[in-house]
């Protein structure tokens, strides 16, 4: 069953497009990790300053070699700079 995960983001206003800089590097490189389904950066309608990754995977090994691949060890721990509180990660299994 493919795993999905929900990476939400508060971003300083002040910040946002340097944000987006760093995380357009993010999700060009994971679209072409193997067991990547989808990867995007979405806004939020209401809220610009809210910025969360929609992630699908092809199953928990692909997740897992996402994470430990060099393009997320490099660019995701730069990213908590230019946020105003920690990013709220959810993963959850496809169960029907």
């Amino acid at each position: 069953m493919t795993i999905r995960v929900v990476a939400k983001n508060y971003v300083k206003p002040e910040k946002t497009q340097e944000f987006l800089g760093l995380c357009r590097k993010l999700v060009e490189a994971s679209l072409k990790d193997e067991g990547c389904i989808d990867y995007g950066l979405y806004q939020e309608l209401e809220n610009s300053g809210n910025l969360t990754f929609l992630e699908e995977w092809k199953d928990e090994k692909s997740l897992d070699q996402h994470l430990n691949s060099s393009h997320f060890k490099e660019i995701f721990p730069l990213l908590s700079e230019y946020l105003e509180k920690e990013t709220e990660v959810n993963v959850y299994r496809k169960t029907l």
